[in-house]
């Protein structure tokens, strides 16, 4: 169990508008809710607004020259709308990025310190021997430069980096992404083994069976707006996510691959 997880409130965000460069409206009235400790996913098509909504709740909208302009971002009933990102942290929500974004010439060991910003120094060598505990392979190569490291290593280190911010949510941005099969199965085991340790996991996926079976509730997003929730084994069995999701071929119907152009049910858009 990570100590400082337990029994924390939720997180919800209501009826939220993004715009980037003062124009360009992405999210258009998006509401979600991660109760603590648990892991819900969040699926839709490139450019759906998933990342923008990770960011919109970690403070990093401004990076990217985006703004929200309507709704509610609540973390342990208080507002975070309008914190900067090192508040977020802070406050108990960290992020791992798409890509994962290691810092290619720090080593192992530095790149996990410097996910350790926020905390006491008191707690860093706590953090690095905790991190050294979960991944091990991270404790062989903590001298090496990360941009030597596998795809599947940078993961765990984008990860254990989080952890190190000591936080009781984390917001994980297309974990599997470029991953072989087999690492994709160990990123769904250690993020199973984080959450049942206590810390609330927010997961971003295109891999949607990978995160339908990991989360217990999930939303379904098309074109900035939520079209379709509800818990995992619901949406696993709904016909148009195993069709446009899953890859499940319906009777008479294209598989999603092969799909370029496809309407979905009018409630999905009511």
């Amino acid at each position: 169990m990570f100590p400082w997880a337990a029994n924390t409130a939720g997180l919800e965000v209501s009826n939220l508008e993004v715009v980037y460069h003062s124009v360009l409206l992405v999210l258009k009235g998006v509401s979600l809710k991660v109760p603590a400790g648990g892991i819900v996913a969040l699926l839709g098509p490139n450019g759906a607004g998933k990342t923008t909504t990770l960011r919109a709740i970690a403070g990093m909208l401004s990076v990217h020259n985006g703004k929200v302009t309507k709704g509610s971002i609540v973390w342990r009933k208080q507002a975070l709308l309008g914190k900067r990102s090192d508040t977020v942290v802070r406050s108990g929500i960290a992020q791992v990025m798409e890509g994962r974004r290691v810092f290619p010439d720090l080593t192992v060991e530095e790149n996990l310190l410097a996910g350790a910003h926020t905390v006491a120094r008191s707690s860093m060598r706590e953090g690095l021997e905790g991190s050294y505990a979960r991944f091990p392979v991270l404790k062989d190569r903590r001298k090496v430069r990360a941009g030597y490291l596998s795809g599947g290593e940078q993961q765990m280190l984008a990860i254990a980096r989080a952890l190190m911010s000591r936080p009781q949510m984390l917001l994980m941005d297309e974990p599997s992404l470029g991953l072989a099969p087999k690492i994709v199965a160990e990123v769904g085991q250690l993020i199973r083994k984080i959450n049942s340790e206590g810390v609330g996991i927010l997961l971003v996926e295109q891999n949607a069976a990978l995160a339908l079976a990991l989360a217990s509730y999930g939303y379904v997003m098309e074109n900035g707006r939520i079209v379709l929730d509800g818990p995992a084994e619901n949406l696993r069995d709904d016909p148009d996510v195993q069709e446009f999701y899953l890859g499940m071929e319906r009777e008479g119907q294209r598989s999603y691959r092969e799909v370029k152009h496809y309407r979905r049910r009018k409630r999905w858009l009511a």
